[in-house]
């Protein structure tokens, strides 16, 4: 059997892609249905893009890469399909766009696009082998206990990262990749959850607060939420894209407020009161409880002096904890690193010393914050890859 182009991977980017690459197009996936993760994501709702998406928002080796595919489709284009569909979407913080319905509405669009666009949807479909022999690449598939031997023109690598492994994601395109001569970068996982010694957070399972979560390279201010096993909530999530192991993390538990100041107001007005009980004004009663153990808080507002209330401030700001690692690939949302952009084309994802392989999405050393980005870089990336080979036509 032969086709013009074989995507290995019905994710985001593959389906994205096979959507634009058009007739002669073989897309196939081991799971039993495509966009698995689509389905999952966004709470089952999809947070598909974000409205202020740009390269900013993005991390790589080469922070320039990205820019072409996201300038050339663009969220504004992925959200006038979206509305061509009729899917009801709204916005949440920061930009965020989701299906006011199921995130399915977004995998039935783009399984409709597939059909459209002439291509073929393989899924319960296994890679045994592939190769190239000079002219063609060449596969060996299994589906359904079949085997099946394929040559293709283009061959486009969509089958994502290591994160969800549960799911069945694997390192199979670094694999391939590497195996075509493409370097990859060290990869590990990213927007995951940290985690710290045994029963270090316990008593605060459960708080959520806004707070800015620093790393040195980068801060966010979003939701904290403290739990059994450490730290999550979005702010965490965005700042392990940017934690290395070994360092620290500094948590400013009132990013909006200058507690000094606020502190130094209310013991003109209520210094009778207790300190810890005034602090709930600002944070969670429990989240003041263990933090007025740890430091020793105590007494009434009027007996606490200047020099006092700045370290009690300083408490509040500057709270630094260093992680003992993250939850691992079984949590994250994605994978940091991938498929060097050294060797693929920014405009095209062509690998330029293979001409006709291609990488996309997750696969590739371009990974994006929390909040839709990344799936508008699947968007982006398998439009690049998927009009550059109909052209080819």
């Amino acid at each position: 059997m032969h086709v013009k182009t074989l995507i290995l991977g019905a994710g985001a980017a593959g389906l994205f892609c096979a959507a634009h690459a058009g007739p002669g197009t073989l897309i196939i996936d081991h799971a039993k249905a495509p966009g698995e993760k689509i389905r999952i994501s966004g709470g089952g709702r999809c947070n598909f893009t974000n409205l202020g998406t740009s390269a900013a928002n993005f991390l790589s080796e080469n922070p320039h890469f990205c820019k072409s595919a996201l300038k050339r489709y663009t969220q504004w284009d992925f959200i006038s399909l979206v509305d061509r569909y009729g899917i009801d979407w709204h916005e949440k913080t920061l930009g965020q766009l989701f299906c006011d319905g199921k995130a399915t509405q977004i995998v039935d669009m783009l399984t409709t696009e597939v059909k459209n666009a002439g291509a073929e949807l393989w899924l319960d479909t296994t890679v045994k082998h592939v190769g190239h022999d000079g002219a063609q690449f060449t596969a060996l598939l299994t589906r359904k206990g079949a085997s099946h031997q394929l040559t293709a023109d283009n061959l486009v690598l969509a089958t994502g990262g290591k994160s969800i492994p549960k799911m069945g994601a694997t390192g199979l395109a670094y694999d391939i990749a590497e195996r075509f001569g493409l370097r990859v970068t060290e990869t590990r996982p990213a927007l995951v959850p940290f985690t710290f010694p045994a029963e270090r957070f316990q008593s605060l399972a459960g708080i959520a607060t806004p707070a800015r979560v620093s790393t040195g390279a980068a801060a966010f201010d979003e939701a904290l939420l403290f739990t059994h096993r450490g730290l999550s909530g979005p702010a965490v999530l965005q700042a392990s894209s940017y934690w290395q192991e070994g360092h620290d993390v500094t948590l400013t538990l009132c990013p909006t407020e200058n507690p000094f100041d606020w502190l130094r107001t209310r013991r003109a007005t209520s210094g009778k009161r207790n300190l810890t009980t005034v602090l709930t004004e600002l944070l969670p009663g429990r989240l003041i409880d263990y933090l007025a153990h740890m430091h020793g808080w105590k007494g009434n507002l009027a007996d606490q002096s200047d020099a006092r209330l700045t370290e009690i401030a300083d408490a509040l700001q500057n709270w630094v904890v260093r992680p003992a690692g993250t939850e691992g690939y079984r949590t994250a949302e994605v994978t940091l690193g991938g498929i060097a952009t050294e060797g693929l084309s920014s405009r095209s994802m062509e690998a330029t010393a293979l001409p006709g392989l291609y990488a996309i999405g997750e696969a590739v050393d371009v990974t994006g914050w929390l909040g839709g980005y990344n799936f508008q870089w699947a968007w982006s990336s398998g439009w690049a890859a998927g009009t550059a080979i109909a052209s080819k036509s």
